[in-house]
């Protein structure tokens, strides 16, 4: 049987945990990003399928290249973080699925054969990964600062040979943020505005 975690770990993870827009001048090591995704690819997806990619951006040069998607209040903020990570999806990912589902090797062509299906799968479990990648970036360590705020065709056209592949989905800046400069915490919904129990 499991065990819960103990309040330091729920804190780190979500109850005091924030999007940060300030970064410290600390680099992420190569060796960090290579746990980060250790960590993300145990996260579940449907019928294993993986379709999350992750493109880390740690230089000046590749930093620029995104530049002129960002809008301009995610700008600077993006410029001086450590890594940026364009978080996307494969939308042919069940080429992967004789090697990430063995037991049924069959499956590829049910996504190969319906490309909405392959898109909706490939969407909606690449955001889950991306939502791992937050989640584990905050176990190892390190800040997070997911946006939107950006134009994914002209971040497609730049990085994924125009998205027939791979399109991007969100950006999460990650480093180690200046805590000193967070704002108050917005408020969430309490259970009853948001939960029901059947």
């Amino acid at each position: 049987m499991n065990k819960a975690l103990d309040d330091q770990a729920l804190d780190i993870l979500f109850r005091q945990a924030r999007t940060h827009t300030v970064w410290l001048e600390k680099p992420v090591s190569d060796d960090v990003l290579r746990q980060l995704y250790d960590l993300v690819k145990f996260g579940p997806t449907s019928a294993n399928s993986c379709p999350g990619r992750f493109l880390f951006l740690r230089t000046k040069e590749a930093k620029e290249r995104l530049a002129p998607a960002l809008s301009p209040t995610n700008l600077e903020k993006t410029l001086k973080a450590p890594v940026t990570v364009i978080v996307a999806y494969d939308l042919k990912f069940y080429e992967y699925t004789p090697k990430l589902f063995p037991h049924n090797p069959g499956m590829r062509d049910n996504f190969a054969n319906s490309p909405q299906l392959a898109q909706i799968t490939a969407f909606r479990n690449g955001t889950l990964q991306g939502g791992y990648l937050i989640l584990a970036a905050r176990a190892l360590g390190l800040d997070c600062g997911p946006m939107s705020g950006f134009n994914n065709q002209k971040v497609d056209d730049e990085f994924f040979s125009g998205g027939e592949r791979i399109k991007s989905n969100f950006l999460c800046n990650l480093g180690y943020a200046d805590h000193s400069k967070l704002f108050p915490r917005n408020p969430r919904l309490d259970f009853d505005e948001a939960c029901t129990l059947l």
